[in-house]
Formats: C-alpha cells, structure tokens, sequence
C-alpha cells in the first residue's frame, strides 16, 4: 500500500498543516491514489472484506474527504450510504440523509490522524440512535493509538509524528507551510 501512494504522488513530503491544526513533514493525499479506479476498488474490498460479516446496514462518511471511499465500500457491501458534512462549522446530516434508531452503521474516512472527524460523526450516530459497529480508514496515521470503536480497521497504519504549532521544529526553520487539506483552518 506504501508503494501504492508513493507511486501515485499521494505521499507528499515537506511542511504541511493537516485538517486538525497539527504540522506534519508528511501528508497523505488520498485522493490522489483514489483517482485510479483500480486502485479504489482494492483499497475499499480490504476494508469492505473487513466488515463484510458484521451485518452493517448504512456506510456513513465525514465529507469531504471520506465521501468517495465510503460510497465505494457502501457499493461493495451494498448497504445505503451517507455522509456527514459541516454547516457553520458543526458535523450534520443533511440533503434529506438520516439514520434510524438500531440502524447498524460503519464510519469510513480516507486518513485519521487525530480522529476528530469520525468522532463527531460518531456523535451523529449516538444522537440518532444508531449503532456504531466500527470505524475504517485508508490510512491511520497514530499506528493504532487512535482508538475511535473496538472494532476499527485501516489498511494502512504507521505514525507519521505530528505537532502542535507552537512546538512544531520546521516552524522553528522557518519552513514554508502548507494547507493541502479539503477544510480551511484558521489555526497556525
């Protein structure tokens, strides 16, 4: 999988702020390695095979990131699929989407680092009444230390060291930072 993204570009290196706020000198750009059909479909099968036998009903995903792997592990398992989206800065579902109560559901994102986004999500669900059967990722940057559900399943993990800005040493160099991130953030 590692050779995967670094043959499609999609492991960038240099100073970059990732969607939580945190600086990185890697960043996985997802959707560069989704872009490839072929790619796609055998990256969503490994988490589709994952969670083939848990008796998931809805794949639902934060956008925007997520939204492409979710409706292909949706496709794959053939359960109805979502996603989750901010207005004014706040997770909700919306454009007439909605979870039942007891409805068996799977959070699928392309990268956590931090978990922020499933967790929110993971809200929606708990609000709704739904059921979190569990959590898959393309890529887990915390190598495991993020645990969002018991059953949680990446394709890939490995720890790709993040900081926070003020501790951040490529800030310190004087490094150039960039935001490749689909969500704007404020912070520095």
């Amino acid at each position: 999988m590692l050779d995967i993204f670094k043959s499609t570009g999609a492991l960038l290196e240099g100073h970059f702020r990732l969607t939580s706020g945190r600086h990185s000198n890697a960043y996985f750009q997802c959707a560069k390695v989704l872009q490839y059909p072929e790619h796609l479909s055998a990256v969503c099968s490994r988490i589709a095979d994952h969670f083939r036998e848990s008796g998931v009903e809805t794949v639902i995903s934060p956008a925007i990131g997520g939204i492409v792997v979710g409706t292909e592990v949706g496709r794959q398992l053939g359960v109805k699929t979502i996603f989750a989206e901010r207005k004014e800065g706040i997770m909700t579902i919306r454009r007439g989407f909605s979870l039942a109560k007891g409805e068996r559901v799977i959070v699928i994102e392309d990268v956590i680092t931090t978990g922020g986004s499933v967790a929110e999500v993971i809200e929606l669900l708990d609000e709704a009444g739904a059921l979190l059967v569990g959590v898959g990722s393309v890529v887990d940057r915390s190598n495991g230390k993020v645990r969002l559900a018991d059953n949680q399943f990446s394709v890939l993990a490995m720890e790709v060291i993040s900081y926070t800005p003020e501790e951040c040493p490529l800030c310190k160099a004087g490094i150039p930072v960039e935001a490749p991130g689909s969500r704007t953030n404020q912070q520095k």
